[in-house]
């Protein structure tokens, strides 16, 4: 027997990532790819905006690289479930998103619950609720603005006990990468979970230009809407 352990293999992992599937990104699949290469990303979460179908497709052209995803708004905030199999729709109560999610066996962690600018941020209060039926916070974001907001997320996550899930909530190109999670290998949802307890956090806040970003792809997704209107497309 070798005197010597074997080494650990582990992979980087981005867990908050859109595509041109949500309304305010325009970023395609193959970009996205690309862009892993470029970044030493080994395993990518598509967590698109209520709706899991980019993410099904994109997970046909890398199926090794692609973990299935959605951030869902609830009607108190959003969530992120990994390893879902269809979409689940938002404005549901947290509850009845939960139990949908846990029928699929995702794995479910709370997005930037505390960013003071975001529509999908948590009231506490709500949150506590449940604490219980979580996986996990996500105690970095690389989009918020203000670093208390991230802190008091991993404070939270500390004081109940819960695991944390870093992202770069990319939605441009600059963006990917930002926040990762250097994890051993797994796979699917429990040995995911597993290796989350060991995760070694690499982290980096994105400039605040980037929601300019957003902005203008939302934009421009509506103007081509009405431009093929007008032409009766």
């Amino acid at each position: 027997m070798s005197k010597h352990k074997e080494k650990t293999v582990k992979r980087r992992v981005e867990l908050h990532t859109h595509t041109l599937w949500s309304k305010d990104c325009v970023v395609r699949f193959e970009t996205i790819l690309h862009l892993m290469d470029q970044r030493g990303i080994d395993l990518l979460a598509i967590t698109d905006h209520n709706t899991a179908e980019g993410a099904l497709q994109m997970r046909r052209l890398a199926p090794e690289r692609i973990i299935v995803g959605e951030e869902i708004m609830t009607n108190q905030g959003e969530l992120l479930g990994y390893f879902i199999k269809e979409s689940i729709p938002g404005g549901l109560s947290p509850d009845e998103t939960i139990r949908r999610l846990r029928d699929q066996g995702a794995v479910i962690s709370v997005a930037h619950p505390f960013d003071r600018l975001r529509k999908g941020a948590w009231q506490e209060t709500d949150l506590l609720k449940i604490v219980d039926r979580v996986d996990a916070i996500e105690t970095f974001n690389s989009r918020c603005i203000f670093a208390e907001d991230n802190l008091r997320a991993a404070q939270f996550a500390q004081r109940h006990g819960l695991l944390g899930t870093v992202g770069s909530d990319a939605h441009s190109r600059a963006e990917y990468g930002r926040a990762t999670l250097l994890m051993e290998v797994f796979d699917g949802p429990a040995a995911f979970i597993a290796a989350l307890r060991s995760a070694q956090a690499d982290q980096r806040y994105s400039p605040v230009w980037v929601h300019v970003n957003s902005k203008t792809a939302k934009w421009s997704k509506k103007i081509g809407l009405r431009r093929r209107l007008w032409q009766g497309g």
